[in-house]
């Protein structure tokens, strides 16, 4: 497992520390810790100090990135996409397995003729669909859809029918193998109640039919398809939700704040359950924290109605093939930003135009 141990200098909680990361926030009492480098090993053996190279390239992104964004500091929506791993994030995103293989889940839960009815889902969903399959390779055959539109009654986004497509996500599933969970539609929270989240609440996803089944808690996605993930595959998960910053319940979170700043922060339960992979690496990125609001917007795509982290998701990867995940996080963080405080509209870039082949496509009707 590619981590240290680390006491944290607030309440004494030993806390798991990924390799490469300098500061660490404990989940309990909020006391940032500075990691002790290790003396055990020589500068070219020692892994933390191979890994600082990777933190201090993902540093300068930062500062290059928070200099752009000086303009929108004053921006009082919600925060920033969240990103969650297990463990160190050290491949860019767009690296993909030569001999392995692809698989996705896509669900878009639209909850039609509704008072809480979101407009954006489906359209999220059929551009991811076509930028997985166009742009990174994935098999048509791979891509498991589930959104009011099928016709199969076994791909409409129920809360049964969800729960078997993430078993197949992960079934059978080895080394090298790409999985992408992507979900677009309602989340929220609900009390805890076995002591495991330390601010009392699980994340949970809506599907149709929640409030008859009920939601689905972090806890079961993470039982799912995190813990029986092998060593040497790669999950990708973005969730563009509310509610939605640890809903994969991922060990280690990347926090920003508003001026570019970040933070790693611990987010092992107070009992210490391992909530880690089989040894694969497993990466979320989230619409929002998990006590804050997301909506679907026009803001981003003129009249079309997306939602903002999928949009962002997209057009970062497309406009900077090879980013890193810092590199990725920041591009998405500036352009949320700069819709919100100028109205800008991004209808000429990479992503407008996907959107635009993708109706011209006939996935949706218009």
């Amino acid at each position: 497992m590619a981590c240290r141990r680390e006491r944290c200098s607030g309440c004494g909680m030993e806390l798991a520390v990924p390799l490469g990361v300098l500061n660490i926030r404990c989940a309990v009492c909020r006391t940032v810790t500075r990691v002790r480098p290790s003396n055990s090993l020589s500068q070219s053996q020692d892994p933390v100090r191979q890994a600082a190279n990777w933190v201090r390239g993902f540093l300068s992104n930062i500062n290059s990135i928070a200099a752009a964004a000086a303009s929108f500091n004053s921006y009082s929506g919600p925060s920033v996409p969240s990103f969650s791993y297990y463990p160190h994030p050290s491949r860019p995103l767009t690296h993909l397995p030569v001999h392995g293989r692809k698989r996705a889940l896509l669900c878009g839960v639209s909850y039609r003729y509704r008072r809480y009815e979101l407009k954006g889902t489906i359209n999220d969903v059929n551009c991811m669909r076509y930028f997985l399959t166009e742009k990174l390779g994935f098999p048509n055959d791979s891509i498991l859809v589930l959104t009011e539109d099928e016709n199969d009654p076994l791909r409409i986004p129920t809360k049964q029918n969800i729960r078997m497509a993430l078993q197949w996500l992960i079934q059978g599933c080895r080394s090298e193998d790409s999985l992408v969970f992507h979900y677009s539609g309602h989340g929220s929270q609900q009390p805890n109640l076995n002591g495991e989240e330390v601010d009392g609440y699980d994340e949970t996803l809506c599907p149709l039919d929640y409030e008859t089944e009920g939601m689905i808690l972090d806890d079961e996605i993470n039982v799912t398809i995190v813990r029986p993930l092998p060593k040497g595959a790669t999950l990708h998960a973005i969730v563009d939700a509310c509610h939605s910053g640890t809903v994969l319940d991922l060990p280690f979170v990347c926090r920003m704040n508003r001026e570019g700043q970040y933070i790693w922060e611990n987010q092992t339960p107070p009992s210490g359950t391992y909530k880690g992979t089989a040894g694969g690496l497993a990466l979320c990125f989230s619409a929002c924290d998990d006590h804050q609001t997301s909506a679907d917007t026009s803001a981003l795509a003129g009249n079309t109605m997306t939602g903002a982290l999928t949009y962002c998701f997209i057009h970062a990867v497309e406009s900077e093939p090879g980013l890193s995940y810092g590199r990725l996080l920041n591009l998405m963080r500036c352009l949320i930003r700069e819709s919100r405080t100028t109205g800008f509209s991004l209808t000429n870039g990479p992503i407008a135009s996907l959107i635009r082949k993708v109706f011209r496509a006939g996935l949706r009707q218009v």
